[in-house]
């Protein structure tokens, strides 16, 4: 598996320049019937789904929920074009999505907090923090939100923030101990865990560690226009979801075994599931009450004012905005429920 935070990178990326073709577009399926995208091939950041399947919260719910295989298309445009009511996505891709006119908001943050982190191999004495990276080489796929973010990580820690890009066509930790690159971005809650089986142990920044603002590594959109038409169903959905995340969050075995029923014979290291969502549920799931899935303004518009100030978000015609976004409207919490 190429990884969770390349799939990231590339529908990031493909999704400001594919959506506003999509924009307006719509299909319509029955109120009780739902089909929901994935992001990737199946992996923790989807185990409140497939909880909620197993357990039972969506059949509870009277709901007839379809999980669309992977493919490639980003899911923010399968949701902005109607082909799927919900998907999973990130705080960066719906801030470039809405900015370029998608009609998608996000309902629920399973990931409070980013779960990537700048890796580089664990042997390399020669780069103790990120002000080493300057000139050195980075795997990655090079989007302008990315570029942006890895310079101010590097110019925080004192450096100018100057690297060269390689297109990453391996795995993230395969790419860095071939030589490839020096450095890449990782998903700690699996690749790092990868990295680590596979005998190519990695060494981690986090952006957080060096005054780069926090954001929600997960999230769950939908199309404003389904949401607004099914209150009902989409309120019965959300809390559903929520309630397989909060499982997870709180009995992380029981949600890894979940998640290993509804994918037979997907994970040939079975292991790597529940490592990861142990790691998940103790770092990156609950906010400071202990909860699942709440989003609020202040974390929002930190990350979001942060690619709007460096001209990275661009509007329908893909021209860079010109007016700050009002970011309550990227995100809500009015089909949540307490937990």
């Amino acid at each position: 598996m190429a990884g969770v935070a390349v799939k990231r990178l590339i529908a990031l990326a493909a999704t400001a320049i594919s959506i506003a073709a999509l924009t307006g577009c719509s299909q319509t399926t029955d109120s009780d019937s739902i089909r929901f995208a994935l992001d990737w091939t199946p992996n923790t950041n989807h185990t409140g789904l497939y909880v909620a399947q197993q357990e039972g919260y969506f059949a509870d719910a009277g709901l007839d929920v379809e999980i669309l295989p992977y493919n490639n298309t980003s899911p923010d445009t399968l949701v902005d074009s109607g082909n799927a009511e919900f998907g999973i996505s990130t705080q960066s891709s719906t801030t470039f999505a809405k900015a370029a006119g998608a009609q998608v908001v996000s309902v629920l943050a399973p990931l409070q907090h980013w779960a990537t982190a700048i890796g580089v191999r664990a042997d390399r004495e020669d780069i103790p923090s990120p002000k080493a990276l300057d000139g050195k080489t980075y795997a990655g796929f090079g989007d302008t939100g990315e570029q942006a973010g890895l310079r101010q990580i590097i110019q925080n820690d004192g450096g100018t923030g100057d690297y060269q890009t390689v297109v990453l066509g391996t795995s993230a930790y395969e790419a860095v101990y071939s030589g490839t690159a020096d450095f890449t971005v990782s998903y700690l809650a699996w690749e790092g865990i990868e990295a680590e089986h596979s005998g190519t142990p990695m060494k981690y920044f986090e952006s957080t560690d060096y005054g780069f603002p926090d954001a929600y590594a997960i999230t769950i959109n939908g199309n404003e226009n389904w949401l607004a038409d099914h209150p009902d169903e989409a309120e019965k959905f959300v809390q559903a979801v929520q309630r397989g995340y909060q499982l997870a969050a709180d009995d992380p075995d029981r949600a890894a075994q979940d998640v290993i029923d509804a994918n037979p014979g997907v994970f040939t290291d079975e292991s790597l599931v529940f490592e990861s969502q142990e790691m998940l549920a103790a770092k990156y799931m609950k906010d400071a009450s202990g909860k699942v899935g709440g989003q609020n303004l202040d974390k929002w518009s930190q990350y979001s004012k942060f690619l709007y100030e460096n001209d990275v978000l661009v509007d329908e015609g893909g021209n860079a905005l010109d007016s700050e976004p009002d970011w309550s409207t990227y995100f809500t919490d009015e089909y949540l429920g307490d937990q």
